[in-house]
């Protein structure tokens, strides 16, 4: 009986890691997506994060004024990174994610983690 329970229990706790590192450490997906740094700032009442708001013009008109856009809201858990997209607010981007399948308090609001950007050239 000792030893069913200990393998019951050895497999419970294997089941449970496996879970948290599939819902809170595996990449979904990861890709770039460009578009206008609209928003970007420090906030949270317990855990503060880095959180950013990026518009993705879908149409343009003749003098590039976007008249169809979609927002993409991310979470950035790099302080030196953050630093970098505050000086940059404003700017046209390319962000490079990764998607998470969930999401931490202290990572970030949203499951989609920045973690590099460049700017677009025009």
């Amino acid at each position: 009986m000792k030893k069913f329970l200990f393998w019951a229990i050895a497999i419970v706790i294997v089941l449970l890691v496996a879970i948290i590192y599939w819902k809170y450490s595996f990449t979904y997906s990861e890709g770039n997506r460009s578009g206008l740094l609209q928003k970007f700032s420090y906030k949270g009442a317990m855990f503060k994060t880095y959180e950013g708001e990026l518009i993705l013009s879908s149409v343009k008109s003749s003098q590039d004024v976007s008249l169809a856009s979609e927002k993409f809201f991310f979470s950035v858990p790099d302080k030196a990174l953050a630093e970098k997209l505050l000086k940059l607010e404003g700017q046209t981007v390319v962000l490079h994610y990764k998607e998470k399948n969930g999401v931490l308090p202290w990572r970030g609001e949203t499951p989609y983690l920045v973690d590099d950007v460049t700017t677009n050239p025009q």
